[in-house]
């Protein structure tokens, strides 16, 4: 599973300072894969048309990033039209800027939000911090027991490639499950071997803790990275970890850009030798 090349990246914007930065977040990723990028006007029914603003937002974004860039305006929802328009486009990337102020606001309602990325046909940036991170030194990449979580190490090793970055390989635990930590070590080790054969720099962490959205955001504060890339799934065990609704809280409270990727729809996982 890998972000595709000469795809189109699709940004909505409202014209807040936070859709600009979530577009301004998305240029480095659509210079490395040499796609388009799409800003997509979300306009409510009777709302009057951005034409102008959107007009000059494609050009100075085009002139900035140096990729071929359109504007579109649609009317609807911004959750529906932005995945309807993924689809539509075959967008390899989202970049969605998340304010608790304006219309954006709407992304806290956790149904609203899950259903977004859950429908979404290819992973999602989301932004929410008001700083804007040129680059990215280091990536986030939480791990756990489940098959899906290993889907993602791809992606993060693509991205590495892409930004330079090291990976920051995390493994949040139950403290009451002394059993879950030695379970995971030697999946660890075949991961970091992986990554290693791939020419990329990787550490890794494990924190026993309850908190683990808190506890990843935390400690990717606190060791200067910038992206934290996760799968969205369901419900699972706690000592599996990365539920459905753990994976929106981190979107929710994670003051750093968070991908998100849906899980391949499988009735198996294979090795990693042929799954990555």
């Amino acid at each position: 599973m890998l972000i595709k090349e000469n795809g189109t990246v699709l940004i909505p914007v409202d014209f807040s300072k936070q859709s600009l930065i979530a577009a301004r977040q998305s240029y480095n990723l659509a210079r490395y894969t040499h796609s388009k990028i799409v800003l997509m006007a979300v306009l409510k029914p009777g709302e009057s048309s951005h034409t102008n603003e959107l007009n000059d937002l494609v050009t100075s974004t085009q002139n900035e990033s140096g990729c071929i860039c359109e504007g579109i305006s649609v009317t609807g929802d911004v959750y529906e039209q932005t995945d309807k328009m993924a689809e539509q486009l075959k967008a390899s990337l989202i970049f969605a800027g998340l304010d608790t102020h304006i219309r954006f606001r709407s992304f806290m309602g956790t149904s609203n939000a899950s259903k977004f990325i859950k429908n979404a046909p290819c992973p999602v940036v989301t932004v929410r911090g008001t700083e804007h991170r040129d680059g990215c030194k280091n990536i986030v990449m939480p791990f756990d027991l489940s098959p899906e979580s290993r889907e993602k190490v791809s992606i993060v090793v693509q991205l590495a490639h892409y930004y330079n970055a090291d990976i920051r390989i995390v493994s949040v635990f139950d403290p009451n499950d002394s059993k879950y930590e030695n379970k995971l070590l030697p999946y660890l080790h075949q991961v970091k071997k992986y990554i290693k054969e791939k020419n990329v720099n990787c550490t890794n962490k494990s924190i026993p803790s309850k908190e683990v959205a808190e506890t990843i955001v935390e400690y990717a504060n606190k060791n200067d990275c910038d992206l934290i890339v996760q799968m969205n799934k369901q419900d699972l065990s706690f000592g599996e970890m990365f539920s459905g609704t753990m994976s929106q809280k981190m979107v929710d409270i994670s003051n750093i850009p968070v991908m998100t990727v849906n899980p391949m729809k499988r009735e198996s996982y294979s090795h990693f030798g042929s799954g990555m």
